[in-house]
C-alpha cells in the first residue's frame, strides 16, 4: 500500500531523498507480547527499540507506513529545552523543575545524536539554529533569555544577535533580532525513521505496518489490542498516536493532544547570489511568531520553507502557494523560484504546550503533545517509557506530574474553539 499522509498527497522532499525504506507485513493474526505498541513514528519506535534492547517482547502496529505521520515529514529542527521556555517554566513551575525538564531536554539531544551514530544512521545532522524576532518589542526579552540560560540553566551556546548580525546570518532584513544557539541544529527526520526502525527490528521488535487498531480492552491485567488483521495480547501497552489519536479508539488522549496542520516546501537548489546570502552557514531558523515559521537550507542547497495556517484539518487547495507566499515575505528575490516538492502534517500541540504523558487505562499509557519540539523529545520520551516498564529509573514522572488539561468544549466544540484562538493569535502575529 503506497500511503500518503491525509493533509497532503504530495511527495514531501524527505520521502524523494530517503533512500532505502524498508516495507514491514501487516499484522496476520492473534500474537502476544510483553509489550504492544501503536504507532509507528519517533516515540513508538524508540520505545520499541530500547524495550527490545531490554529483553522484552515487543509488537509495534502502525496504520500506515512507519514515519508517514509528523515524525517523517516535520521541519527537522532539534530546537533546546521544551516547548515552553526554561523562564517561563521557571514562573510556573519552580527552579528545580524547570532546571529538570530542561536536562532531560537537552539529554534528549544528546542521546538522539549518539544513538544515530553509534547505530550507522546518516540523519544528516547540521549544526547552528537561529530564532529570530519578528517584533521590535521582543528584542529585549531575547537579549535577557541568551542572559537567563548561561548564568542560571548553565546552557553556554546562545548569544544574542543585533539586527545587522541577524540579517547577515539569516538573509534577510525582515528581522529585528535573535538568538544564535550553537547547541543545536537540525536532521533529515524520515532518514532517522528508517533507522531507528531497523535498529528496532534487528533487536527482534516485531514491526507491523498498515495495521490499524480498532479497539483496545484492559482486563485481568493484559491488555487486548483489535485490528482487523488480528489481535495482541500483552502486558502494557503504549498509545504513541501523538496527533492521530482517535476518541473512538481512546478518549482521554483524544481530548487532551490536538491536531494542527503544518505545511512545508523545499525549492530547487538556491544559485548564484541567493545561494550566497540565504543562510550561507546552513542553519535553521524559527521565528517569535505564535504560528511558528521555520525555515533551513538542506544539504543540496534547496530552501526548506514551513508554517502553520490551517488549524481545522482542512487541507488547502494549493499548498505551494501559502509557502510561496510566507517565503516571499522573508525573502523577496525568491518570488519566482521553483518549489519541486509541497507536503503537509499533523502536529500534536496541547494547551499548555507541554507533553501529554498519562496512563488512561490499566496497563496502557499515551504519549504525545509535543508542539513542534517532538523530533528530539519523542525520541527521548519513548527510550525513557521503555526503562520504566522494564524497572528502571521512571523519569517520566517530570511529565506526568505537568499540569495538562484537555481542550474545552467538549468532543462537538474542541475544534472550533481551538480554530477560532489558533486563528486569533494568528491575526495578533500580523499585527
Amino acid at each position: 500500500m503506497d500511503y500518503r499522509s491525509p493533509i497532503s498527497p504530495g511527495l514531501s522532499w524527505y520521502e524523494a531523498t530517503v533512500g532505502d525504506r524498508p516495507d514491514y507485513p501487516a499484522l496476520d493474526g492473534d500474537v502476544t507480547a510483553d509489550i504492544c505498541i501503536v504507532g509507528g513514528g519517533f516515540t513508538g519506535l524508540s520505545a520499541a527499540a530500547e524495550a527490545a534492547r531490554l529483553g522484552a517482547s515487543v509488537v509495534l502496529l502502525d496504520a500506515a507506513r512507519c514515519g508517514d505521520g509528523a515524525s517523517g515529514r516535520n521541519g527537522g529542527q532539534l530546537n533546546t529545552g521544551q516547548r515552553s521556555s526554561a523562564d517561563e517554566q521557571e514562573k510556573e513551575l519552580g527552579f528545580e523543575r524547570a532546571k529538570a525538564l530542561f536536562d532531560i531536554a537537552e539529554e534528549a539531544k544528546r542521546h538522539m545524536l549518539a544513538f544515530a551514530e553509534e547505530n550507522g544512521i546518516d540523519i544528516d545532522y547540521t549544526q547552528g539554529h537561529v530564532s529570530v524576532v519578528h517584533k521590535p518589542r521582543y528584542v529585549d526579552d531575547y537579549r535577557a533569555y541568551a542572559d537567563t540560560m548561561a548564568e542560571r540553566f548553565g546552557y553556554p551556546y546562545l548569544r544574542f544577535l543585533d539586527r545587522e548580525e541577524t540579517a547577515e546570518i539569516v538573509g534577510s532584513e525582515r528581522y529585528f533580532g535573535g538568538v544564535y544557539d550553537g547547541g543545536t541544529g537540525h536532521i533529515h527526520p524520515l532518514k532517522l525513521v528508517v533507522g531507528t526502525a531497523r535498529v528496532a527490528a534487528a533487536r527482534g521488535a516485531r514491526l507491523h505496518e498498515n495495521t490499524k487498531v480498532i479497539g483496545l480492552a484492559s482486563a485481568s491485567g493484559k491488555v487486548r489490542v483489535i485490528t482487523g488483521e488480528g489481535t495482541v495480547t500483552a502486558d502494557r501497552v503504549l498509545l504513541a498516536v501523538n496527533a492521530h489519536g482517535d476518541a473512538r479508539l481512546e478518549r482521554t488522549m483524544a481530548s487532551h493532544v490536538m491536531p494542527i496542520s503544518s505545511f512545508i516546501g523545499a525549492t530547487v537548489p538556491l544559485e548564484g547570489g541567493v545561494a550566497e546570502t540565504i543562510l550561507p552557514g546552513r542553519e535553521s531558523v524559527d521565528d517569535s511568531r505564535f504560528v511558528v515559521r521555520y525555515f533551513r537550507r538542506l544539504g543540496d542547497g534547496r530552501l526548506l520553507f514551513g508554517g502553520r495556517e490551517a488549524y481545522g484539518g482542512e487541507t488547502p487547495a494549493d499548498i505551494e502557494a501559502g509557502v510561496r507566499r510566507q517565503m516571499v515575505e522573508v525573502y523577496p528575490a525568491l518570488k519566482d523560484i521553483e518549489i519541486t516538492h509541497a507536503w503537509g502534517g499533523s502536529v500534536g500541540i496541547t494547551l499548555p504546550r507541554q507533553p501529554f504523558v498519562r496512563e488512561v487505562m490499566p496497563g496502557v499509557t499515551a504519549m504525545g503533545g509535543y508542539s513542534g519540539h517532538g523530533v528530539m523529545l519523542s525520541n527521548f520520551t519513548g527510550k525513557m517509557w521503555a526503562e520504566a516498564v522494564a524497572g528502571n529509573r521512571d523519569r517520566l514522572s517530570l511529565f506526568r506530574e505537568l499540569n495538562v488539561p484537555p481542550f474545552p468544549g467538549g468532543r462537538r466544540f474542541r475544534k472550533p474553539l481551538l480554530t477560532l484562538a489558533l486563528t486569533w493569535y494568528a491575526m495578533l502575529d500580523r499585527l
